[in-house]
């Protein structure tokens, strides 16, 4: 089963030129993809499409089953909750504590109380938060943001999970660990897409990589 499908997309911000060309692939169901690039190749703007955030500038593009290009904004929101995101920019809910940013995802699913309490306690002490659960967002560092923004993206085991740079502002080991639980989601049948420069954690867990280069897409 295909996932999502991109068939000769392109995408512009407003009037200005063309930042992604022709862009064509395919996600099965269940799959690992890296996506790499220099800085400004169009990999953040790839990943909004395929959050469905942005809409393309011609093509088509099907996630679940439905062609999307073409849906109104409630549909998209509904889909929108089948995908975990991590973007670099973190979109921390500042008046939330760090646990309670982890636990949107569920809130909005109307899990019970009890159960999002285990869950959260879960995931924020394997991304090695266990002890800032209860910390304001604005006073966590750069790296603590991450993991939280990850935490807060795999908690509800999305059927796809877009993560960009997701290792960046972390140590080696830290990193690691990480990729290790995006494996461990791809293995319980989540489609993964990773952005990264990370050429070790590519060796490390090797999967099909697709390479942008100034908006144009190859796959190796």
């Amino acid at each position: 089963m295909v996932l999502v499908r991109f068939d000769n997309v392109g995408m512009r911000y407003g009037l200005g030129p063309e930042v992604l060309h022709d862009i064509a692939f395919s996600l099965p169901s269940g799959s690992f993809h890296y996506l790499t690039g220099p800085s400004g190749a169009g990999k953040t703007s790839l990943l909004r499409l395929m959050f469905l955030a942005q809409q393309p500038s011609r093509g088509t593009i099907n996630a679940f089953g439905k062609d999307v290009t073409s849906k109104d904004r409630k549909v998209l929101q509904s889909l929108r909750r089948r995908i975990g995101v991590v973007f670099q920019e973190f979109r921390m809910v500042s008046h939330l504590s760090a646990a309670e940013n982890v636990a949107l995802p569920l809130r909005i699913r109307g899990m019970s109380e009890p159960s999002i309490r285990e869950h959260v306690r879960e995931i924020m002490a394997w991304v090695g938060l266990e002890h800032h659960t209860e910390a304001d967002t604005a006073t966590l560092s750069g790296g603590q943001q991450q993991r939280v923004a990850i935490a807060r993206a795999v908690i509800s085991n999305p059927d796809l999970l877009l993560a960009d740079e997701p290792t960046g502002n972390v140590d080696d080991a830290l990193a690691e660990r990480l990729l290790y639980l995006f494996e461990q989601m791809h293995k319980n049948g989540t489609t993964v897409v990773v952005a990264t420069h990370n050429r070790r954690l590519i060796e490390r867990y090797p999967h099909p990589v697709f390479q942008l280069d100034d908006g144009w897409l190859k796959k190796s």
